[in-house]
């Protein structure tokens, strides 16, 4: 449980800059691992989303004075399934209504299956610079596994046809600890990933989300429980791999070339402010998080036509929220400081003691001096000059060590 009594809280603001979260719910097919906020078979609800969506934008713009919007990050659901117009549309709502610089950092999530050099050429006129693509794997009976609808050709070409059109910064998402995926499979995704050259590759192990149909395909027996150990393993070999040809990890499951770090995500892991629009959508804004409704027809009835963000909003009233936000939690000292440390710490910089004093007023271990003590002893972490960080065994072990840091003192 932190100590409170030396902290002298100053967050960060949003008139100093935001990230913006555009939150788009629709698949052309669900992955059977997915428990995002995302639906199949709603395409005529397309329309409406996106009236509703820039309704949202030019409200918080209205509300917010138009804060200076440091990244743009079009999440999913699958962004790239939407009609290119309509991705045109969304990015001149945008400019419209944030103060947004010619060099922001605009991220778009795809998928491989979608891309074409046309369409590639109108997101980057649009004002999209950088695509993260979703293709998991380069082996197509694990891609089957997963419910993807790209082969590992297809993701080959796609990645092509966006260097064709003219984009220069790409992350590649890759999936291990899949059921039967061997470390051949595994070694041999990673060659094909590096082979591709992108400027940034990021690595998910997969969680079995209860409730998803892979979830119930695991209890069913149909597939094997997910080995720990074997997965542990793959993560080892590919941070050799990556390393080893031009990768500096700078996140546990993140890496680049140099300078080519995910801006916006960067945001996230450092508690800086940002807006998530769209249905679902979550916000860390004027001292509190808060997150909008999840149905995209509920949101359409209530961002619709005579919608206009007022006053009972939650950044100018904590307690009346208004329009599609849902749910508001206000952010204390307390929470502040163990979120800031449990995010932070997934950065190979780790937790930096010039931010922690300028955010808090004291050293992390003056705040957090018996879990540091503790966890210094299990070697889970190391302090130096400039930071407090994971060990190496600590980055195998991080969500141990970051629930050090969670206590129940919410004052």
């Amino acid at each position: 449980m932190p100590n409170l009594a030396p902290i002298d809280h100053n967050p960060p603001t949003y008139e100093r800059g935001i990230g913006l979260y555009l939150h788009v719910p629709f698949c052309q097919t669900k992955c059977p691992y997915c428990d995002f906020n995302t639906y199949a078979g709603i395409e005529d609800q397309i329309s409406g989303y996106v009236h509703s969506l820039k309704n949202e934008l030019q409200g918080w713009g209205k509300l917010l004075s138009r804060p200076p919007v440091l990244t743009i990050f079009l999440g999913g659901g699958t962004p790239s399934y939407l009609p290119t117009s309509d991705l045109e549309d969304i990015q001149k709502t945008i400019r419209g209504s944030f103060d947004v610089a010619e060099d922001t950092e605009i991220t778009m999530e795809c998928n491989p299956g979608d891309v074409t050099v046309d369409k590639a050429t109108s997101w980057l006129e649009s004002g999209v610079n950088r695509i993260s693509m979703g293709v998991q794997s380069f082996d197509d009976e694990l891609l089957s596994l997963l419910g993807r609808r790209h082969t590992a050709a297809e993701a080959k070409q796609a990645f092509a046809a966006l260097r064709e059109a003219g984009f220069q910064n790409q992350s590649v998402d890759l999936i291990y600890g899949l059921p039967y995926q061997s470390p051949e499979q595994w070694s041999h995704t990673l060659d094909e990933a590096i082979a591709l050259k992108p400027e940034h590759i990021s690595l998910y192990g997969l969680q079995i989300e209860k409730g998803t149909p892979l979830d119930v395909d695991v209890a069913a027996g149909k597939y094997p429980i997910p080995d720990d150990d074997l997965a542990a393993d793959m993560y080892e070999a590919a941070q050799s791999r990556l390393d080893a040809t031009g990768f500096t990890q700078y996140e546990i499951s993140n890496w680049s070339k140099p300078n080519m770090e995910s801006r916006h995500n960067l945001i996230y892991w450092l508690n800086e402010p940002y807006l998530g629009v769209g249905p679902g959508a979550h916000s860390w804004l004027a001292g509190q998080r808060f997150a909008n409704l999840k149905s995209p027809r509920r949101y359409v009835m209530v961002v619709g036509e005579d919608y206009e963000i007022d006053g009972s909003n939650p950044v100018a009233n904590m307690s009346m929220p208004s329009g599609p936000v849902e749910q508001i939690d206000e952010t204390t000292p307390a929470i502040d400081v163990a979120e800031t440390m449990m995010m932070g710490m997934r950065l190979n910089k780790g937790v930096t003691h010039e931010r922690f004093i300028k955010r808090f007023g004291a050293k992390v271990d003056v705040v957090f001096p018996k879990e540091v003590e503790r966890l210094l002893k299990l070697e889970l972490i190391e302090i130096n000059d400039n930071a407090l960080l994971l060990s190496e065994r600590g980055r195998l072990l991080g969500n141990e060590v970051f629930a050090e840091f969670i206590g129940d003192d919410e004052n």
